[in-house]
């Protein structure tokens, strides 16, 4: 399976590498994209257009902003297109779905299928308890800069998908009361954490705490590359990590 890797220069980028030099799924990235390109035996582009070599898919862990480039490339070059990136503007995510319309896409915000399986849980306790209040708390490093987290964002979407009414609280403060409808959502940057996202599940009577620390960026760069050989072949739509533990 042979990847074009758009950040190739960055921190997942690097975490990428290493995985498919270990030749994970019989991964091999084959050209990378950066604005900031790194010389080494792999050629990396500043451009989408420069690339030279071809390959089964593209996975992109870069900026947001930089999803149209991509989306493009993969749509003009038939080629299945992994989105691992967060921070979308609107905008940016009709661009991801308009892609997918063409070509095989798969974009979630959090590339573990541990925090899939974190939002199936999540789901299943706000549906079992339809009374509880619950409160979603996300710990990052200090250099991340959208707030709150995607993953956090996509365990709240995924839990009003069986509360309907649910509004989301970001951060907590003044003096006013607690709605039973809403689901607080709590940004927390400090230090080099990797992620770590904790849901609980409180009534009266009990509490349920769900939690997922990530440990290593390998986390996720062999849940991209997972998605990648996952939506190869696959028809034109949009996939997500619900796609492939499902």
């Amino acid at each position: 399976m042979n990847i074009i890797l758009n950040g190739f220069s960055g921190r997942m980028g690097a975490a990428v590498l290493e995985v498919a030099g270990n030749g994970y799924m019989g991964s091999e990235v084959v050209a990378g994209v950066d604005i900031n390109p790194k010389n080494g035996d792999i050629p990396c582009y500043t451009s989408f257009s420069d690339i030279k070599e071809s390959a089964d898919c593209i996975i992109d862990f870069s900026n947001h902003a930089s999803i149209k480039a991509a989306a493009d490339y993969a749509v003009t070059s038939n080629l299945p297109l992994v989105v691992a990136t967060t921070g979308h503007t609107d905008e940016e995510k009709e661009i991801i779905r308009k892609a997918s319309e063409a070509v095989p896409v798969f974009f979630a915000a959090n590339m573990s299928m541990g925090v899939a399986l974190l939002c199936q849980m999540a789901t299943l306790a706000a549906k079992t308890l339809p009374g509880a209040d619950i409160e979603i708390v996300e710990k990052h490093h200090n250099r991340k800069v959208d707030a709150p987290s995607g993953t956090a964002l996509m365990i709240a979407n995924a839990i009003k998908t069986v509360r309907e009414n649910a509004k989301f609280v970001f951060g907590r403060n003044g003096f006013s009361k607690r709605a039973p409808e809403e689901i607080g959502i709590h940004a927390l940057r400090l230090g080099n954490i990797v992620g770590e996202h904790e849901v609980i599940v409180s009534t009266d009577y009990e509490t349920i705490t769900l939690k997922h620390e990530a440990h290593s960026r390998t986390l996720f760069a062999e849940g991209a590359i997972a998605a990648a050989a996952f939506i190869i072949g696959k028809e034109a739509g949009l996939y997500d990590m619900s796609s492939l533990i499902g």
